[in-house]
């Protein structure tokens, strides 16, 4: 998998870091996690679009019985060759999410891998598949990585945890309005229904469940701007980078 070096490095003479952000599904993580890693020079990885790689994967290669459940013994078959690479786009300056050397970054977004990304991401050996190659992109320190068990399975050791929340409702206009955006026919309260759906599924799964770690830090953007938003992610990450250095001192 490549990893994305950032085209204009800002030096900071801190040591570098693992920064987490965990949290419920539309609650604005990603973004935020991106504006950071772009902010301080940091590498961005989006562990959800990992997933929804594979959900793709499995959607474009018949993995889904006519009851779209997904055939779990043929997914684990084929998991080897399932490739996920992330490469900067020039244009908005983020990562754009690669499968098997083909972009995917518009289609991994659609409502139709939503419906089925969580059943794909509670197997074992998917999650298995993808944190050992998360692990081996944190090795170097210096990212921001975002998802669901970050904090709590991928990088337990990650000196700043956050745990995103808001309200399903506020999530799911979210959702609403970023896909209108994109000009897709959608309707708000089957979004509501899908937001419940992961969050229930997302929680009580048994493998790697959504839950705060107990050294994170817990953010409700509910009521929140980005811009205050941004200044509270920066003061956290200064104080996590002071803190880290003093104790390496």
């Amino acid at each position: 998998m490549e990893q994305i070096h950032h085209i204009t490095k800002k030096h900071h003479p801190m040591k570098k870091i693992t920064i987490a952000i965990d949290g419920f599904s539309s609650s604005g993580k990603s973004t935020m996690a991106k504006d950071l890693a772009k902010e301080i020079g940091y590498i961005y990885i989006d562990s959800g679009a990992m997933y929804r790689a594979v959900t793709l994967y499995s959607m474009e290669n018949g993995l889904f019985d006519e009851n779209n459940r997904i055939k779990a013994e043929e997914l684990e078959k084929q998991i080897n060759n399932i490739h996920i690479s992330f490469q900067l786009n020039p244009n908005t300056l983020r990562p754009d999410t690669y499968l098997n050397g083909v972009n995917v970054e518009n289609k991994i977004r659609s409502m139709a891998v939503s419906e089925k990304v969580s059943p794909v991401s509670a197997l074992g050996f998917v999650r298995e598949a993808l944190v050992a190659q998360q692990q081996k992109m944190g090795k170097a320190k210096g990212i921001v990585m975002d998802g669901r068990d970050i904090g709590t399975v991928v990088f337990p050791d990650a000196e700043l945890k956050i745990f995103v929340t808001a309200s399903p409702e506020t999530r799911a206009q979210r959702r609403y309005e970023e896909l209108k955006a994109k000009g897709q026919e959608v309707s708000f309260d089957e979004i509501l229904e899908n937001v419940k759906q992961r969050d229930y599924i997302d929680q009580n799964r048994e493998i790697a469940p959504l839950r705060q770690a107990a050294d994170a830090l817990l953010l409700d953007n509910g009521e929140l701007s980005i811009a205050q938003q941004k200044e509270w992610l920066m003061n956290q990450y200064q104080k996590a980078v002071c803190t880290d250095s003093n104790e390496r001192n």
